[in-house]
């Protein structure tokens, strides 16, 4: 029988409690870690002992990562959890009002705060008495501004992968209340009225010859209202993960809005395939619709083949969905390590078959982004809107966009920086 190795541990151990606590905090940070999976951490570092840290390190996240997104999110709460005194002082001074010397020195990275709300759950909050710190220096406190401002209107404009797991709660429930409003477009079919702009000749002679040939008035028509189709074809690769499912709730509450305008709502996902999540939308409850899109969608978070992913929606759907003068919102971060050749191809072929072409893309939360990425440059020139998608902000000025037809984003200042 083979005997496991002896392991490095302190005269009175508690690993399998700090391991146990540490799978408790991840789980509040929003991982699925059960006791399963904190039974089986605990028999891995075991075996794989506990005088290396970057053994343990990849050993736990082994056991209790099962997702990319939450690659990022381990990482913060392991730093912080197993005594890395550094990162004590960044988190503390995410939670805390920001002390000098401390906040200043970097912003907070995806997936800190929800790290930081795990571990310093329960802790109080309250900002330390003025006074002196324990080498008799006065302690300079500096209360942050922002927290005088509503938290909605910090939500709002907050980006979903800053959020914390209570703050993308209370965005899905600010989302549910979005609407989409769209305008009815004129159809070349007329309808009666007195005062309309057209002549309407058949009436007119119809008319006529149930009087015998007696023409009183002319009979005028206006034109026949009619609502488009809003089709959205969201990206969920690894990289879009968070701002996916976010919009995806957003999308969930227009299909469910009566009123809001549109005839129908298409709905596609794409990482390394297309695939129709139309159908799940129309499940009532949000969660319910997304569970049951999540299995059907097998590549979510995966690789991206945006090229190819449009050439099956352009070959196998355009004509279904995209009747009525459709309009599509094309959520992506447009990184795409294919021949970038048949993604502009099949980018011009989209745009031609919509009436408008609306790019979201959550990289332009970056100030200072410019197109360099050869599957961006390949895609801008074909959009009539490129505008940013990564907070709830940017998502109710959809809303303004689609009233101005002439509403372009940044595309204009995109294209001037191609040299387009």
């Amino acid at each position: 029988m083979t005997e496991f190795p002896t392991l490095d541990l302190p005269d009175d151990p508690k690993l399998v409690h700090n391991i146990t606590h540490f799978a408790r905090a991840l789980r509040a940070a929003g991982l699925p870690v059960g006791p399963g999976r904190v039974i089986d951490a605990v028999r891995a570092v075991a075996a794989a002992g506990f005088s290396n840290r970057a053994d343990f390190f990849y050993t736990l996240r082994a056991c209790l990562v099962t997702r990319p997104e939450h690659l990022v999110v381990f990482a913060q709460i392991f730093r912080l959890y197993w005594r890395d005194p550094r990162y004590m002082e960044h988190m503390m001074a995410m939670m805390l009002p920001a002390i000098r010397g401390v906040q200043e020195e970097r912003a907070a990275e995806a997936g800190e705060k929800r790290a930081a709300e795990a571990l310093l759950d329960g802790v109080d909050r309250a900002p330390p008495e003025t006074g002196t710190d324990q080498a008799g220096e006065e302690a300079i406190i500096e209360i942050d501004a922002t927290a005088t401002l509503s938290r909605e209107e910090r939500l709002r404009r907050l980006d979903f992968e800053q959020m914390s797991t209570a703050e993308m709660a209370e965005a899905r429930r600010m989302l549910a209340r979005l609407t989409l409003p769209v305008r009815p477009l004129p159809s070349r079919r007329g309808i009666a009225d007195p005062h309309g702009s057209r002549f309407d000749a058949r009436a007119t002679i119809r008319a006529a010859l149930r009087r015998g040939g007696e023409m009183r008035r002319l009979h005028r028509k206006a034109p026949r209202e009619r609502w488009p189709n809003l089709v959205v074809i969201c990206d969920i690769s690894g990289s879009m993960s968070q701002y996916s499912r976010m919009v995806l709730h957003f999308l969930h509450a227009v299909a469910n809005t009566r009123g809001a305008g549109w005839s129908k709502v298409h709905a596609f996902t794409f990482g390394t395939r297309l695939t129709n999540i139309t159908r799940h939308l129309a499940t009532r409850d949000v969660d319910a619709a997304l569970a049951a899109a999540g299995r059907q969608a097998q590549d979510w978070e995966g690789g991206t083949r945006i090229g190819a992913c449009l050439h099956a929606f352009n070959r196998d759907w355009s004509r279904r969905v995209m009747g009525s003068g459709a309009v599509v919102l094309l959520i992506t971060d447009g990184l795409d390590r294919e021949e970038t050749g048949m993604l502009g191809h099949e980018m011009e072929r989209l745009h031609l078959s919509a009436r408008r072409l609306i790019w979201l893309n959550p990289l332009l939360r970056w100030e200072g982004f410019a197109p360099k990425a050869a599957g961006i440059r390949a895609m801008l020139p074909h959009v009539d809107a490129f505008r940013a998608g990564h907070s709830i902000a940017t998502l109710e000025a959809l809303a303004e966009a689609l009233s101005r037809a002439e509403d372009g984003g940044e595309k204009a200042r995109l294209m001037a920086a191609m040299g387009g």
